[in-house]
């Protein structure tokens, strides 16, 4: 799909990359702001009680966040198709971008004024910024690999860049959501206000500085450019699809189901692992209450600061250098490594209602959690782009995001076993063997995808061959500057 080449480079690659991500920083900023809120204002009490809230049980709001996060995740499946068949991926960006702030601004609309009708306001509100997040997110991903030709070995920083940079969004979302939450009273309302405010932020930026610095890129349906490139060609294409594009297309379908599992476990920072942030972890720092969002930040944190180690270690293994599946098994036993923390907060408090877990339980289980995304999401990412036929590339990364739906609806009810609202010591119990039945099944699920890497890398014929020396010089530059470049953005 690159019809037209971007203007200039910035750290050895396009300048067109450093847009995309801030426009998905913004983006980030205002989901996952959203996010850090949404089950503590569903489980919050309802405005006659003198809460903000809906009042909701705690099972039934987890629920509803893998519902919801599974749904932001299964929408992209037609808003790739609409780009690639009608759209392109530069329009669908900003009508999505346009519904997502709006969903987001409707979520905020204050109880008073719709008073009795707040639970429909509310899912008037989450269904649109559902269907925008559809259009949005496919296409974004999409035109990152379209910035780079077949075989350019800059493709997998790229995308360790992007995952950096959109990081930085996450990483202020909690902060910021959670500061703005406390200046007004505990008021979530505001929250949701102040994410659709980050909405409207990428919007800006996309519209003024596109056209610049993408050139083409994303204007034009993919379906429209392969039969004019096969025309070009004088090709007609008998069959959809060839064996090799049928081979790499069973590729993302295995390692799809293996996303499933990590990403259940993953997404149970914003239902139950928040929950059990606020309700059951010592977050006193001397008279000071470090606000539950707060923690929100922490995996956002940590992918800023390691992403360019991270990318830094695979390129300086050089022929070593773990194939695709092999870092997906590596992450999943990162993830159950993570749990094994969440397990210690629990025996720590003894079964006893009274007690509270130390933070630094969180602490390290958000870092592993990190390492283990690192190991599989931008290079899941990536390797999308690589596999997928060039005229159902947005078509494939939705298929890919159909996956972590399925996760996340997995993930909302698995969390949902903490229970209806029971005696505490019932659901510290619930806990632990959901944290320890994750750790479990992540890390049996990472030992058998160790083993069918090797048939996987057949499949992919060829596509993970690289140059080290190239990526070597590039990353080396990446690992310095870039580091510095995100904290400072």
């Amino acid at each position: 799909m690159n019809v037209a080449k971007p203007q200039g480079t910035m750290l050895g690659h396009p300048k067109g990359l450093f847009l995309l991500f801030t426009t998905e920083l913004w983006e980030r900023f205002s989901y996952y702001a959203m996010r850090a809120i949404l089950v503590l204002y569903l489980v919050d009490k309802v405005q006659s009680e003198g809460g903000h809230g809906l009042g909701w049980s705690e099972a039934d709001a987890i629920s509803l966040y893998g519902t919801f996060t599974g749904l932001v995740y299964l929408t992209p499946l037609l808003g790739g198709w609409l780009a690639d068949t009608f759209l392109g991926q530069r329009r669908a960006i900003m009508i999505g971008g346009t519904l997502m702030a709006a969903g987001q601004f409707i979520l905020g609309t204050p109880h008073t004024w719709v008073a009795g009708m707040s639970t429909e306001v509310f899912y008037v509100g989450l269904g649109i910024l559902i269907l925008g997040n559809g259009l949005f997110k496919p296409n974004i991903s999409t035109m990152v690999g379209d910035l780079y030709e077949e075989g350019d070995h800059r493709r997998d920083g790229a995308f360790t860049i992007f995952y950096m940079g959109i990081n930085v969004g996450a990483f202020l979302s909690g902060i910021i959501v959670g500061s703005v939450v406390a200046a007004y009273d505990g008021n979530f309302q505001a929250g949701f206000i102040c994410a659709g405010i980050g909405m409207i932020l990428s919007l800006i930026i996309q519209l003024v500085f596109a056209q610049k610095l993408l050139g083409n890129i994303g204007r034009v349906p993919a379906a429209r450019l392969e039969r004019e490139k096969a025309a070009e060609k004088g090709e007609v294409r008998k069959e959809p699809l060839t064996k090799v594009e049928r081979d790499r297309i069973k590729v993302i379908m295995v390692m799809g189901l293996f996303t499933i599992i990590f990403w259940a476990g993953f997404e149970q920072a914003g239902g139950l692992m928040n929950l059990f942030t606020n309700n059951f972890t010592d977050r006193m720092i001397g008279d000071w209450e470090v606000p539950t969002t707060w923690f929100q930040s922490l995996n956002a944190m940590f992918i800023v600061i390691f992403a360019p180690v991270v990318a830094s270690i695979w390129v300086r293994l050089g022929k070593n250098e773990p194939n695709s599946p092999v870092k997906f098994a590596l992450g999943l036993v990162l993830l159950a490594v993570g749990f094994l923390f969440m397990i210690g907060a629990v025996v720590e408090m003894g079964g006893d209602a009274s007690a509270k877990s130390s933070m630094w339980w969180l602490v390290g289980a958000y870092f592993f959690h990190t390492m283990g995304e690192l190991c599989l999401s931008p290079i899941g990412l990536s390797m999308v782009t690589k596999l997928a036929p060039l005229r159902i590339a947005s078509l494939m990364m939705g298929a890919w995001f159909l996956f972590v739906a399925a996760a996340n609806k997995i993930g909302g009810v698995v969390g949902s076993f903490i229970g209806h609202g029971g005696e505490v010591e019932e659901q510290l119990a619930n806990a632990m063997a959901i944290f320890s039945g994750i750790a479990i099944t992540a890390a049996l699920s990472g030992v058998i995808l160790y083993f069918m890497a090797d048939k996987l890398v057949d499949w992919m014929h060829g596509a993970e061959t690289k140059h080290h020396s190239e990526a070597e010089a590039l990353e080396d530059e990446i690992a310095v500057t870039g580091e510095h470049e995100a904290i400072k953005r």
